[in-house]
């Protein structure tokens, strides 16, 4: 846990190696056909032998019950208590694509969505194209609003985000709590906190003109905005755990989260070779490797069961390239589970798996829930995980006064 108060005193540098390889969405459930999850009916002989020779269980992402985000499901892992440190989905997403906002700015992540007869029929618009993404931004670029200064820079596909620069007088006024009330759930933003709403206003004095300019498009006609974030400080990973750490993923958030943590962050393209490459490509010059996958979260929200199966297939055939690398601990794990079935994130655990090169495994026997619900790992809260990595490779001293 980042925040552990003994964690300056227990921690013991050496020279082993931790690669953390976060399978987006990785827990799903059985399909009704079937009977049987993603990670059952996958052919994964690979990660299946990795497992005979693991400690196995599952992570609980926030608190029973509880959906997680991706932030708050990738804070967990590197133990940060997600219910204690926030870091908003706008601020990710910002720092991403290489803007680091100012303290009277406001970053939101938007979507392109489709909007028909005043209700949201595809949150995505689609998956429209990058060029089209582009297209649209400039569009939106032309909006003016008094009172404000707005940009709007392209993400990815449907993704965009967009920096409000407000009044230092202004900004002085709004609260992290008021930015966590805002929701834009259905396009225009309400907010129920007794705060000043002349921002909220302002965003949906924004919006209303988005969908005046986008009117004429036939997919991606309105807009979605949420996780409205400011700058913020989090402790730095790297120093609390004494690690050379790096983040590599094809994603802008992720990115952006690696640099909100202390990693040095690569951004590369989106093939598991161009990902597993620069893991290769790094191993010597760092201690501690996060590599994110996002594909399995994809075809998940989707509700693509087979496309997820395909994906989590796909992982497996570059098991025996990471296992070449020797690191010393390998932990397997995702930032929340993403069943097909429900087409989008669940409150369920996620399957978690901690190879340790030196100690010989428990008795699970393949690579998925019902195997790893007899795992010794149980249920542990995500935000421990960091501190069984280190202890699996060596880094934590005895607990002793």
């Amino acid at each position: 846990m980042i925040d552990f108060k003994y964690l300056d005193k227990l921690i013991s540098p050496n020279e082993s190696k931790i690669l953390m390889l976060v399978i987006d969405g990785l827990g799903g459930l059985p399909e009704k056909n079937t009977g049987k999850s993603e990670l059952e009916v996958a052919n994964i002989p690979n990660l299946d032998e990795l497992a005979k020779r693991s400690f196995c269980g599952f992570s609980r992402p926030v608190f029973e019950g509880i959906t997680p985000g991706s932030a708050p499901g990738h804070l967990g892992i590197f133990g940060y208590n997600p219910l204690k440190y926030i870091a908003g989905r706008g601020l990710l997403e910002a720092s991403g694509i290489g803007i680091d906002l100012s303290p009277t700015q406001i970053a939101v992540r938007g979507n392109f969505c489709t909007f028909e007869n005043g209700k949201v029929i595809d949150r995505r618009a689609g998956r429209i194209s990058n060029q089209r993404c582009f297209d649209l931004v400039n569009k939106l670029n032309q909006i003016s609003v008094v009172g404000i200064k707005i940009d709007v820079y392209p993400v990815e596909s449907h993704r965009f985000v967009v920096v409000f620069d407000l009044d230092p007088n202004v900004i002085k006024k709004i609260s992290n709590n008021y930015l966590n009330e805002i929701d834009c759930t259905d396009v225009f933003c309400s907010i129920n906190t007794s705060e000043d709403q002349t921002f909220a206003n302002l965003v949906n004095d924004f919006v209303e003109k988005s969908l005046e300019i986008l009117s004429n498009e036939i997919d991606a006609n309105g807009i979605l905005l949420r996780g409205f974030s400011r700058e913020v400080k989090l402790p730095d990973m790297g120093n609390r755990y004494q690690l050379n750490p790096i983040g590599i993923s094809s994603y802008p958030m992720y990115i952006g989260l690696s640099k909100l943590l202390g990693m040095k962050s690569v951004s590369v393209g989106k093939s598991l070779e161009q990902l597993v490459s620069a893991v290769e490509e790094n191993f010597n010059n760092h201690d501690f490797c996060f590599m994110h996958y996002k594909d399995t979260d994809t075809k998940g929200e989707d509700g693509d069961f087979e496309g997820k199966v395909n994906a989590i297939e796909a992982f497996d055939k570059f098991i025996p390239r990471i296992l070449d690398l020797d690191y010393d601990v390998i932990v397997i794990t995702g930032d929340h589970s993403t069943p097909a079935i429900l087409v989008g994130h669940s409150w369920h655990s996620v399957p978690l798996l901690i190879f340790n090169k030196n100690i010989g495994g428990d008795q699970v026997k393949c690579f998925n829930e019902k195997e790893f619900s007899t795992g010794q790992l149980g249920h542990i809260d995500s935000f421990k995980i960091m501190m069984l990595a280190l202890a699996n490779s060596g880094k934590l001293k005895k607990f002793e006064f």
